[in-house]
């Protein structure tokens, strides 16, 4: 397994930059783009009666768990591993075996995938384009261990149909890009201040990164969570910064979002980190402004103060 598959970090360039189709569903479940509406629109029934609809997109951390739709799908799986050499195989790596066979790759489109967010299940994943299926496979492989997370950034549908996953109702997401991550490669690999210790940034940062991800209901889909879990895995400096607070005696208190008065065409928020002095109660803030109008959300400014208006 590679350590870390997110994209080289760096502070000036932030952003991210066949087979047969898997199994059908209705028409409606994922939006498709629509030619014929303004950008970002999308095509759905509500659509066809007249009604413009906007995409609903996802930035998720969470981790994806292969599923059995069906005792059918279950048996022939079954089936299908004793006729592979899985000898001291785990389970998990026992699974990719079966499904990176190409003989076995109608039990790849068979599969239901399910991202579950904090031990919750909360989507279900398929492919965009049918041909990143193998993708979704990879990803599985290069997450071998329980405590390894994916980034799932797509397009959120409404609810699968019963008959869907074995009776799991949950909203379908049309991924268009997966990462995989350790996260204890991914803080290793923030670039460490100059002026901080070594154990005591990468304390600061593993608090940071899952106070991020385990903000309330963060399933990734919101404006404000999307933004803050691309800050999270794509914008080292709030480490940084956090680290900074800590040596100097401050806390973090708060992450918060706001419109940003740039907002007009484009959806921009200001995400805003206050930090309070232990001991003299005094609150300093910084935010950052990122888009979050696309599917892939990107910085307009840096880490910079903020002052209440």
């Amino acid at each position: 397994m590679e350590e870390n598959k997110l994209p080289p970090q760096n502070e000036d360039s932030p952003s991210l930059d066949t087979i047969p189709d898997p199994p059908p569903v209705a028409e409606d479940e994922v939006p498709r783009p629509c030619t014929t509406c303004g950008h970002g629109a999308v095509m759905s029934e509500a659509a066809s009666r007249g009604e413009t609809m906007y995409p609903s997109f996802v930035y998720a951390v969470g981790r994806i768990e292969p599923r059995m739709p069906s005792l059918g799908v279950e048996k022939e799986f079954a089936q299908a591993t004793g006729r592979a050499e899985t000898a001291d195989l785990t389970d998990r790596q026992a699974l990719h075996t079966v499904l990176a066979q190409p003989q076995n790759r109608y039990l790849t489109r068979q599969l239901c995938y399910v991202v579950t967010i904090q031990g919750l299940d909360t989507y279900l994943l398929r492919p965009r384009d049918p041909g990143d299926l193998p993708q979704l496979v990879e990803a599985l492989h290069e997450a071998p261990r329980s405590t390894d997370l994916h980034v799932i950034i797509g397009l959120r549908g409404p609810l699968a149909s019963p008959d869907y996953c074995n009776g799991l109702m949950l909203p379908l997401v049309a991924f268009e890009q997966i990462y995989t991550f350790s996260p204890t490669t991914f803080i290793e690999s923030l670039p460490k201040p100059e002026n901080i210790g070594e154990e005591q940034f990468r304390e600061t940062a593993v608090e940071l990164f899952e106070r991020v991800i385990q903000i309330a209901d963060n399933a990734g889909s919101s404006d404000e969570h999307r933004a803050v879990n691309y800050l999270a895995v794509r914008y080292p400096s709030i480490y940084a910064k956090c680290a900074e607070a800590h040596a100097a005696g401050a806390t973090l208190t708060a992450i918060e979002t706001r419109p940003s008065r740039l907002s007009g065409v484009s959806r921009v928020l200001d995400v805003i980190f206050s930090f309070t002095d232990r001991r003299t109660d005094v609150t300093e803030k910084f935010f950052v402004r990122v888009n979050i109008d696309e599917m892939f959300p990107h910085l307009i400014t840096k880490l910079s103060p903020y002052y209440d208006r």
